[in-house]
């Protein structure tokens, strides 16, 4: 295999959810790229608002990293070749370090971080604590001494006396380094709603909240120090068999498709949750995308088929439903047989009506489903799907692994069995443990994909696309 250098990086991890490594990562990132460092970003897991942020922060995409939903080889094939053209790696975790779906920490940040041979740097919250965080962290060190922990930030620290105190207790018994300490922070600058971060695209002090945590990461963190470390640091991946592999980006490199076929993307701050992953499987399966906003477009240009991703249509569920151009176009389209795929948000714009406290907001009527939303998840978490039922886009017995993460409830439904594409083997899915509601060439689901997991998903859509501009294309003749 040719060997090439690898690019230093970090995982940035911490003890729990909410312990605060998402300002840390984004304050690090965007200070880093204030020095002219190319950072490439990552976050681990399923996730797309901490992505987001991230994406800004560094200024290019952020990829996510997940070994639920891809195999082991897929996910540093993912990691090589998007840290092409970038001085250091930086990959965001999520919940505790050590946090998975089973015992064994399969699909844990620490998993990662040993997958990819990259050092761990832990954020601890020490809140009302301090000699109790040099436990924690031994406690981390010596749970799997395989794991490279190459030191810590401390977070929300109460003053300098807090802080020594820490410091001494992490120098004396860890004997790893203080790369920072953060001090409780009183601003409003990152507003959080029920998944966590407000959407960077809804947030219209985006640009100053990136600035903002530079500056803190800047004042109280040791850029240099970090990156430093993680040069020292700088080795290959291993492959599955232990031997050290190099880069694999020109083994996976593929010849641009002729465009075949234009896939209309519902984007913008109503639908927004969308893995780059997914839209390069698109383009590199031949298809031209074309974005379309159903808040600010009165009808959809022409377009071969649609993706329509997640979101939060309901904070713009007045404004969906005052656009009842688009609605009326999308449905009439739907008719037609365009070919529509559709997860989580863009499920509900599908559905007949969505009710946010006794106000009804009309949607568009293609599938017969009114929701509602609840005040706590739904559904949360991995998804595991059997494809049972005929659809659109999916062969009867394939399996599927996704996630879901939705407040939105079921308030009336009218189906069959068979208008269910899948079967829940792990998650909740639409009703009765089935998801994927079928009608026409549309697909609406609850499971979100990613495409290096599901590789027949672009295929499938790009396939269905073609077929309806042949379609089309024979009828005007």
């Amino acid at each position: 295999m040719h060997q090439t250098k690898s690019v230093p990086g970090l995982i940035i991890a911490g003890l729990s959810g909410g312990s605060g490594k998402t300002i840390i990562s984004l304050g690090i990132t965007a200070a880093w790229k204030d020095l002219d460092i190319k950072v490439a970003s990552f976050k681990k897991g399923p996730d797309y608002i901490d992505a987001g942020w991230l994406a800004k922060a560094a200024g290019r995409s952020c990829y996510n990293l997940d070994t639920y939903l891809c195999a082991s080889s897929e996910v540093r094939n993912s990691f090589e070749k998007y840290s092409i053209d970038s001085d250091i790696v930086l990959v965001e975790g999520n919940r505790g370090l050590y946090d998975g779906i089973d015992t064994d920490g399969k699909t844990s940040t620490a998993e990662i971080a040993k997958l990819l041979n990259l050092p761990v740097l832990l954020v601890l919250d020490c809140t009302k604590s301090t000699r109790t965080m040099a436990a924690l962290v031994m406690g981390c060190m010596h749970f799997d001494p395989e794991l490279d922990i190459m030191g810590v930030v401390l977070n929300r620290v109460a003053g300098k006396r807090h802080e020594g105190k820490v410091r001494d207790n992490i120098k004396k018994f860890c004997k790893i380094p203080v790369f920072g300490a953060v001090p409780k922070l009183t601003g409003k600058n990152f507003p959080e709603r029920h998944m966590g971060l407000v959407p960077y695209v809804e947030n219209s002090l985006a640009s100053a909240s990136i600035a903002g945590a530079a500056k803190i990461a800047n004042k109280h963190i040791d850029l240099y120090g970090i990156y430093s470390a993680c040069k020292l640091r700088v080795g290959k991946i291993k492959d599955d068999d232990g031997v050290m592999a190099g880069n694999v980006i020109g083994k996976h490199k593929k010849k641009p498709a002729c465009k075949s076929c234009v896939i209309g993307v519902i984007r913008d701050s109503a639908f927004q949750f969308y893995y780059p992953d997914n839209l390069k499987a698109l383009e590199e399966k031949g298809a031209k995308l074309k974005f379309i906003s159903p808040l600010r477009e009165n009808f959809i240009p022409p377009v071969d088929a649609i993706y329509m991703g997640g979101g939060f249509p309901e904070t713009h569920a007045r404004e969906l439903a005052a656009n009842k151009a688009f609605r009326e176009n999308l449905k009439h389209l739907a008719e037609k047989g365009l070919p529509v795929y559709a997860e989580c948000g863009g499920l509900i714009f599908l559905g007949k009506n969505m009710n946010l406290d006794g106000e009804v907001f009309p949607m568009t009527g293609i599938l017969p489903v009114s929701f509602g939303l609840s005040k706590r998840p739904v559904g949360h978490g991995y998804t595991k799907v059997r494809v049972v039922n005929k659809n659109p886009f999916y062969e009867i017995g394939e399996i599927i692994k996704g996630h879901e993460f939705r407040y939105s409830s079921i308030i009336d439904i009218e189906y069959h069995r068979d208008d269910m594409a899948f079967a829940m083997e792990r998650g909740k899915g639409i009703i009765d443990k089935m998801d994927g509601f079928c009608r026409y060439n549309v697909l609406g689901t609850y499971t979100h994909i990613m495409a290096a997991a599901t590789p027949s998903w672009a295929e499938s859509i790009v396939k269905k696309a073609i077929q309806y501009k042949r379609h089309e294309a024979a009828a005007l003749i």
